[in-house]
């Protein structure tokens, strides 16, 4: 069996991608194929470059190291993206515009049927495989209530960071296409998740432990997604640390689930750096 990733980002994702592709395939054994999304849109901030092909080179070493069929593929949807988006209301959202590029699933070809969408600031507890074999041959996707938003937007609101793609029934029911339509022509605050949700047919929701928002250290956790937190104490402030922050996961998180993962990230990165001086 194949369990198919999807991750997104720019360059700068470098470090998230080698502590989640680490933490999945320590405790992974069937095959994995990364997609990685990616694209140039300098032309909005000069960081917004794609990820390198030493990066995505030294990626797939690590992956291999642990299991020889595994493989990281770079895709790079920048004509896709600017035919879709250029210049639309949610081009500059809350977060960066490699947000959208998930939307593009569809239009990318050759994917899979079955499509594990994970956010990069996420962390693996447990076999991926547990959460990639749901069943969801009656759902367009199957995700996690978000923290926040089930409470203040809507009951089944969801947390979009992680996504398990059924793009055989999304092609049937059009729900990116839909969503793309929303991006191009609504502003909204949390831009590419309020897009999916709104266009959902059908949805399947998961237990909280396929999308841990807020406890770090829980035996049962299969993904772990180190997102921005609202703290109340000693005054009202968000947290945004991510795995790669690893004194504050520490201090601060109180986090010490990972640690033989992040110890090996900082092993291997150092070797990239070397090489890639």
């Amino acid at each position: 069996m194949m369990v198919n990733i999807l991750l997104c980002g720019n360059k700068k994702v470098f470090d998230g991608a080698l502590t989640q592709l680490i933490s999945m395939t320590n405790r992974t054994k069937e095959d994995i194929t990364c997609y990685i999304f990616t694209m140039d849109v300098s032309r909005l901030n000069p960081d917004f470059v794609p990820i390198t092909d030493e990066q995505v080179e030294f990626l797939d070493q690590v992956v291999k190291s642990k299991n020889e069929n595994n493989r990281i593929i770079k895709v790079d949807v920048t004509d896709i993206y600017e035919k879709e988006f250029a210049n639309c209301k949610n081009e500059n959202a809350y977060c960066t515009p490699y947000t959208l590029l998930r939307l593009l699933a569809d239009l990318v070809p050759d994917m899979p049927e079955k499509l594990l969408y994970l956010d990069i600031d996420m962390m693996i507890g447990d076999d991926i495989a547990k959460l990639y074999n749901i069943d969801i041959t009656d759902y367009e996707y199957a995700a996690v209530k978000e923290k926040y938003g089930c409470w203040l937007i809507r009951p089944d609101y969801i947390n979009a960071g992680m996504l398990l793609l059924n793009m055989k029934k999304i092609s049937e029911t059009t729900l990116l296409a839909k969503a793309r339509e929303r991006i191009k022509n609504k502003k909204m605050l949390f831009a590419d998740q309020d897009a999916i949700f709104w266009s959902t047919t059908k949805k399947l929701l998961l237990p909280r432990k396929f999308n841990e928002q807020s406890k770090f250290n829980r035996k049962d956790t299969v993904v772990c997604h180190f997102c921005k937190r609202l703290m109340f104490l000693p005054y009202p402030h968000t947290e945004n640390f991510k795995q790669w922050h690893i004194n504050e996961v520490h201090k601060v998180l109180k986090c010490y689930a990972f640690d033989d993962d992040l110890n090996e990230y900082l092993k291997v990165k150092e070797e990239f750096m070397k090489v890639n001086k």
